[in-house]
């Protein structure tokens, strides 16, 4: 049955508590694919007594349609969006090479100035850890492939993919990549992430990182 949230919070709160018996006291660290991921796993992490950083992942999408065409890691990789097939990748790189290679570059260094911040993932702290992977929403396998792609690397010991609701196709790359799943609602329409929840608890990129900043400071 697709569930409705009252909020992201709510529904951290609602994913910690699967999370609770197996990991509490773990080693675990909790990263967010997204801002609205942050608020979500920020419950998660308080109710795991575990790290939280956010993934600094950006999505470039096809000139004019609605569509992810891939997603740029911090780690300066660009991984396609596994949608596509091959000969279609090929077919939008030949029409929008220009403009695509031009948003690379533009949040390439979007990314760059955040890198060092407080809170953004640094690869040495995952080694040897279970990663919990989290966002807000899933209409896609997007944020999925990039993060695999990110952590293929590293040797981690486990990966948890979290989140309060999802697409069909999500799922499936959720099932490729992950080795748990727990996705509270599955809908084969997804509409859009906010329309899920009642109250729009989420904040701008630069409030994000400062919420991340101030939880770093109070472990410290």
């Amino acid at each position: 049955m697709l569930m409705y949230f009252s909020s992201r919070a709510d529904a951290g709160y609602q994913l910690a508590q699967e999370l609770l018996v197996t990991y509490r006291y773990e080693n675990c660290v909790v990263v967010a694919l997204n801002d609205g991921g942050v608020v979500l796993g920020r419950e998660i992490a308080a109710q795991l007594h575990c790290a939280l950083a956010l993934l600094l992942l950006e999505t470039i999408d096809v000139p004019g349609e609605n569509q992810n065409f891939g997603t740029l890691t911090q780690s300066g990789s660009f991984t396609y969006n596994s949608d596509f097939s091959e000969g279609e990748v090929d077919e939008y790189y030949t029409e929008f090479h220009g403009y695509l290679d031009d948003q690379k570059r533009e949040k390439m260094d979007r990314i760059n100035q955040l890198l060092g911040s407080s809170g953004i993932v640094n690869p040495e702290m995952l080694r040897a850890h279970n990663v919990i992977l989290v966002a807000d929403g899933l209409p896609n396998g997007a944020l999925l492939d990039a993060a695999a792609d990110f952590l293929k690397p590293l040797n981690i010991l486990k990966l948890i993919i979290c989140t309060p609701i999802a697409s069909v196709q999500a799922v499936d790359v959720a099932h490729l990549t992950g080795d748990e799943l727990h996705i509270l609602s599955v809908t084969d329409n997804y509409i859009d992430t906010a329309h899920y929840y009642e109250k729009n608890d989420t904040f701008d990129h630069q409030t994000v990182i400062a919420i991340l900043r101030d939880i770093v400071l109070h472990w410290q």
